[in-house]
């Protein structure tokens, strides 16, 4: 075998020793040092996490990203101070060293302090000490932490007979208790709990500053007793002639849906109640007063649906917010501003102001990828939205998709189009609106598709229809159900050498034509539903689709092919269970959280019963491509060691079981640019060929590149392999960058 020498591999590593070996501190002026870190050493306590103490240290120094080594800062380096265009071109690349702020030491020592206390840790000391060698400091911050006392008693003095009952029916759940630790975080989260119960209970006026709380330490032993006060008046006032507590009721609901941002036209305020000068129209429906000029953005029926304030019900803030929420949940609003005013009778007005936010808009989506055999990959898909279309808030979408496959020079290629439509209703059909009066708003969906593709081994026809139903449960629990899936699937063309090469009985049998009729769920749990949240979180998510046993009831009555399978409009209708796992942890880091290290593990089974024996080939399991195994073109890699099918003249590798593990490490560079390193590993397999799957995975690494555009992330991915199962070979630098070793991935998102 002729050896290569890995001259990307040597060149790679020369660079990175270059960087590795420059000083990070040139640019420091004498007398001053660079802040390498902060050490805290808790000296009294082996199981307090002094990481927890972190944040409240006033002077970071510079992130890392391996080893505690930055290469921007080594960059900022290279410029020799003079205020050319070259040194100003270094500095912005690079990252300048964070220069000591001795300072800066006292106060985050006081921050130490204030924690510590707020979290019950009273009259604890902390010291601090700089070791300072070849102007590189470390800042050691020594802490012993305070007494912690335990509430042994705790007295209610509750002057208001009917604030008193309220509060003592409610006991059970208050955190304060007999045996638990005193801490100001405690007293506050009760005092925010109480705010929220009697707001919800009709006490308009109360708030957390009613709530007093005064504790004595003084020779208990270690414990604590605590005095709850509630009072009529607030922190913020005196004790002279508070004007008592007292409940409220909801008095009129106007909702407006005026296109401009000033408040209700012609409204003016006299004596607590509202004439008008030019007002606009007002029309009453159900429970609510619309207010509007012209045509209104939505229907009455909407307005009056999405609102849960209703008029004489007892005062509750949990009304107000889960309003708020269902309005602006729609997702047609841009504000929604809700407005209360107390009147003299004990009545709360209330004015909702909508403000519409964009209708109509379009998504475009681009994902490429090529690998060194010069396959290329192309799939674009562009899709217009319309999020009101009968102004009762119904969201209508139209997407194009394609996806194609060629070479250059080469008659060889793959062409996949589709087109698709789907209708969004705010509303639960066949089911009573009733059941949904929360913050939730359920959604009855129906989609229509259509999908062609042409390869050399044949041409296939997809008509697709759905209906289902959308909720989430909170904001961190979102589900899917579709009772009904229908599929008319066609093949024509079929190569007759192509369809007599497939050998495995139970890849032929996924080739013929075949009706889909059955139900699917997706399941989706996230700690953090935010578009870019700004802290680590965590998603998974649970597909499942389950085909042809409602048909098999009327097995008796259907007709028979030569093969036995039963047939609908001259098709054998699939029998089938797929099911599909993904989890995905994403964990930030560094300074403003801007790097991450984001981990995701996929599961996928499914399998033909009944009336088939192998899933429809449109449910097949595949890997590689831009967002999979990176290093391996779409559908290129699997079943297991099998080598690459020449029967398809485009890869076709599938299976009917998928595993695979992803880790990505994200960091900032300059600009909007950010880099990434990044390993994979995984493969499909077939269920009869499942015996010795951990010595079939799959494995890459590599690299990547990032434009953060804020409305889009544009991402170019280089994946190397480390391990081929095909050819049952490890990957050394030398083969890295030959042919068939690597593949270039363009996509738009992070790839999980």
């Amino acid at each position: 075998m002729e050896k290569t020498t890995p001259f990307p591999f040597i060149i790679c590593l020369i660079a990175l020793l270059t960087l590795f070996s420059c000083s990070t501190t040139k640019v420091i002026p004498e007398g001053e040092s660079r802040l390498m870190a902060n050490k805290i050493n808790i000296t009294n306590s082996a199981r307090y996490n002094a990481h927890d103490l972190v944040p409240y240290i006033k002077q970071k120094p510079n992130t890392s990203f391996i080893f505690g080594w930055n290469p921007f800062v080594n960059i900022y380096n290279w410029s020799n101070g003079k205020d050319n265009g070259w040194n100003r071109f270094l500095k912005k690349l690079g990252q300048s060293p964070v220069v000591l702020d001795t300072s800066l030491i006292a106060e985050s020592r006081e921050n130490i302090l204030n924690h510590l206390e707020y979290h019950g840790y009273y009259n604890s000391n902390v010291s601090d000490s700089i070791v300072t060698k070849r102007k590189k400091s470390t800042v050691y911050y020594n802490v012993t932490l305070g007494r912690r006392y335990f509430i042994d008693t705790v007295e209610y003095n509750i002057k208001n007979e009917e604030i008193r009952g309220l509060f003592l029916a409610d006991t059970a759940n208050s955190p304060i208790k007999k045996g638990t630790l005193l801490a100001e975080t405690l007293l506050e989260d009760e005092t925010i709990r109480l705010a929220d119960y009697f707001n919800n209970n009709g006490y308009y006026t109360f708030s957390k500053n009613n709530v007093f709380f005064s504790a004595d330490t003084m020779n208990r032993g270690g414990n604590a007793s605590l005095e709850l006060n509630i009072l009529d008046y607030s922190r913020n006032e005196t004790e002279a002639d508070p004007e008592p507590l007292k409940k409220y009721r909801f008095g009129e609901v106007y909702v407006s849906s005026e296109k401009s941002s000033s408040n209700f036209p012609g409204m003016r305020q006299r004596r607590h109640s509202f004439v008008t000068e030019n007002t606009p129209d007002t029309a009453r429906f159900k429970d609510v007063n619309i207010v509007f000029k012209g045509k209104s953005l939505i229907n009455r029926m909407l307005m009056n649906r999405m609102n849960l304030i209703k008029k004489d019900s007892l005062y509750s803030a949990e009304s107000v917010s889960n309003t708020y929420n269902r309005y602006s949940n729609l997702g047609i609003f841009s504000g929604v501003n809700i407005q209360l005013q107390e009147l003299d009778s004990n009545v709360v007005k209330t004015d909702i102001k909508l403000t519409s936010s964009a209708l109509q808009g379009y998504k475009v989506n681009l994902e490429m990828s090529s690998n060194s055999s010069g396959l290329l990959g192309i799939s674009p898909a562009i899709s217009y939205f319309h999020k009101n279309l009968f102004r009762g808030g119904e969201i209508f979408s139209l997407s194009f998709m394609g996806d194609f496959q060629f070479k250059f020079n080469d008659n060889i290629r793959s062409t996949e189009f589709g087109v698709s439509t789907s209708l969004s209703i705010p509303n639960f059909i066949f089911f009573p609106d009733d059941w949904f009066k929360s913050v939730n708003i359920p959604r009855t969906e129906f989609s229509l598709s259509y999908n062609f593709q042409e390869r050399p081994e044949y041409k296939r026809n997809i008509i697709s229809a759905s209906f289902g139903y959308t909720w989430n449960s909170g904001e961190r629990l979102f589900l899917r159900v579709t009772p009904i899936q229908v599929s008319i699937v066609k093949l024509f063309n079929l190569s007759d050498t192509f369809y007599e090469s497939l050998q495995d009985p139970f890849l032929r049998n996924s080739y013929q034509d075949h009706f889909n009729f059955g139900l699917g769920t997706n399941l989706y749990y996230t700690t953090d539903a935010s578009t870019n949240p700004e802290k680590s979180y965590f998603y998974l998510r649970w597909q499942n689709d389950v085909a042809g046993n409602f048909l098999s009831l009327f097995n008796s009555a259907m007709k028979s092919d030569a093969n036995g399978n039963k047939l609908i409009w001259n098709s054998p209708y699939s029998q089938y269970f797929r099911t599909e796992l993904t989890a995905v942890y994403t964990y930030k880091f560094g300074k403003q959280n801007n790097q991450a290290l984001a981990v995701r593990g996929l599961v996928g089974y499914g399998m033909g019963y009944g009336n088939s024996i192998s899933l429809p080939f449109e449910k097949l399991f595949w890997a590689g491509g831009a967002y999979s195994l990176r290093a391996w073109q779409a559908r290129g890699v699997g079943p297991g060691d099998s080598p690459v099918d020449k029967t398809f003249s485009i890869l076709n590798q599938t299976g009917d079981v998928r595993f695979e593990a992803n880790i990505e490490y994200r960091f900032p560079l300059f600009w909007s640019f950010e880099g990434a390193a990044f390993i994979d590993a995984g493969n499909v397999w077939n269920r009869n060929d499942f015996d010795e799957f951990y010595r079939q995975i799959a494995a890459d690494w590599g690299f990547g590149l990032r434009l953060n555009l804020g409305f889009a992330l544009l991402r170019l991915d280089c994946g190397l392999k480390i391990y081929d199962p095909s050819m049952k070979l490890w990957m050394g630098p030398d083969r890295w960058f030959k042919k068939d070793n690597y593949g270039i991935q363009f996509g738009v998102g992070y790839p999980f």
